[in-house]
């Protein structure tokens, strides 16, 4: 059974830097994962992802630039390091993976099977 489970959220000044960790269980190998925020009253916002074939990443366009995802196969974990943080970065930022093999739309949550719990990103201005 997969689980995720993320880590490093926290309270930053604007400008300020932050690295999220998701740590999975279970075989990842054949998944696309990601990484989405969700701001109070507003959607869930695919921020980017790195698919498990050729590991290609894609960016949301409010993070391009900012934002870096990477995934570490030996220890199952996937990052995303963030800087040049804005307040409107503020989130709740969750991690997600996708069934083996699965295929469809990188920025749409329903490619996406299995969800972390999030982690709570606070921009201060």
């Amino acid at each position: 059974q997969v689980q995720l489970v993320e880590s490093g959220g926290g309270l930053v000044q604007a400008g300020g830097s932050l690295r999220l960790s998701c740590a999975a269980s279970g075989d990842l190998s054949k998944s696309t994962m990601a990484w989405f925020r969700q701001a109070p009253g507003k959607e869930r916002e695919f921020v980017a992802c790195a698919t498990w074939l050729g590991n290609v990443v894609t960016y949301g366009d409010s993070v391009k630039g900012r934002f870096t995802i990477s995934r570490d196969g030996t220890r199952n974990t996937l990052y995303l390091q963030m800087s040049n943080l804005k307040p409107d970065d503020t989130a709740v930022y969750y991690c997600a993976a996708s069934r083996p093999q699965g295929s469809g739309v990188l920025s749409s949550t329903q490619l996406y099977h299995y969800w972390g719990q999030g982690t709570q990103v606070t921009v201060s201005s």
